[in-house]
């Protein structure tokens, strides 16, 4: 997998509608960056979207959370103007995205392309520099993204996690307004993955407004200011990550047992069971039955121990329930 920004169309994009206006009269920039409208895309029978409403506000970060084929990456596209919607709408700082009047104002980091490898860092950004009116210093993108101690070297040359963080400074060097992050972090090991968080909240502390797409729960929950849940392109839950997490009302459920795998599964009230050295992590939606359940099977039991759900088990329980009740509508 690589990832790749989108560079915009060369145009000179300036906001002129306020323009010789005293600040008192000016008009109020509006809350919403991008939206949407009853949005659907499909490729052949897959719906990827249906019937999608969204906002995101501006100087937050939304993280997007869901399932590969939620949908997550298909959004992004179409907020870019990389894709068509089949109907509904969408629009970017009040414009249609389609007609490249925007670009200038967005960054973008996409599961998708690669930039030459002989080219130094530098060189990277200082090309994608000028596609802006208004870019930031390269001095400032070095240091943002934590490129100063490589610029000088070649993109072939680099480690996994040098050519993310050249990828996320190619995304910011224009200075965007809203920056799209899709799987930013994929591959990284967790100290890269940490040092790309610190950058993205480098961003939000200067205003900017991100949209990330992520499978990492913990980084959602680190990040975001409101999180978006999709499943099956269609919106399951949205909320702060506190909000995201009290929805759930699961419990954890750690402990030893001669139990089978496959038999715990099988008892009521599991959402889901995993072996994790010697113990079982199970999922649960309350722990009290299943507590009970598991002590009349196994008089074994032991290194019982009972904690609230997390972002991960509140993810768990929300697109499991939304399966449940899109079966039971059928």
């Amino acid at each position: 997998m690589s990832t790749a920004f989108l560079p915009p169309h060369q145009v000179q994009v300036r906001d002129l509608s306020n323009a010789g206006m005293p600040r008192s009269a000016r008009v109020q920039q509006p809350a919403s960056v991008a939206c949407t409208r009853n949005l659907k895309k499909s490729y052949g029978e897959i719906v990827a979207l249906h019937d999608l409403n969204l906002e995101v506000r501006r100087g937050e970060l939304l993280a997007l959370l869901g399932p590969n084929g939620a949908g997550k990456t298909t959004l992004v596209q179409v907020l870019l103007g990389l894709a068509r919607p089949d109907s509904g709408s969408a629009s970017v700082f009040g414009v249609n995205p389609f007609g490249g009047q925007v670009q200038a104002r967005l960054g973008a980091m996409l599961q998708v392309g690669r930039v030459p490898e002989t080219l130094k860092v530098r060189e990277h950004l200082d090309l994608f520099s000028s596609y802006y009116p208004n870019p930031l210093p390269l001095d400032e993108t070095f240091q943002i993204a934590g490129l100063t101690e490589i610029k000088d070297r070649r993109y072939g040359e680099l480690s996994g996690g040098q050519k993310q963080r050249v990828l996320f400074g190619i995304a910011i060097c224009g200075n965007p307004d809203l920056l799209f992050l899709d799987e930013p972090t994929v591959g990284l090991d967790v100290e890269a993955r940490r040092l790309m968080w610190s950058q993205i909240r480098i961003l939000i502390e200067r205003g900017k407004t991100v949209l990330l797409t992520t499978h990492y729960l913990n980084e959602a929950d680190a990040l975001a200011d409101r999180i978006l849940v999709l499943d099956k392109g269609a919106v399951v839950a949205e909320g702060t990550p506190a909000e995201i997490k009290s929805r759930a009302m699961g419990k954890q459920i750690r402990c030893t047992s001669r139990l089978a795998i496959e038999e715990i599964r099988q008892i009521a009230g599991v959402l889901s069971v995993k072996a994790d050295r010697n113990a079982f992590e199970l999922q649960v939606n309350a722990a009290e039955p299943v507590v009970r359940e598991l002590l009349q099977r196994d008089p074994w039991l032991a290194d019982l121990e009972v904690t609230n759900a997390g972002l991960e088990e509140a993810f768990l329980a929300l697109t499991q329930n939304h399966n449940a009740d899109a079966k039971g509508g059928n």
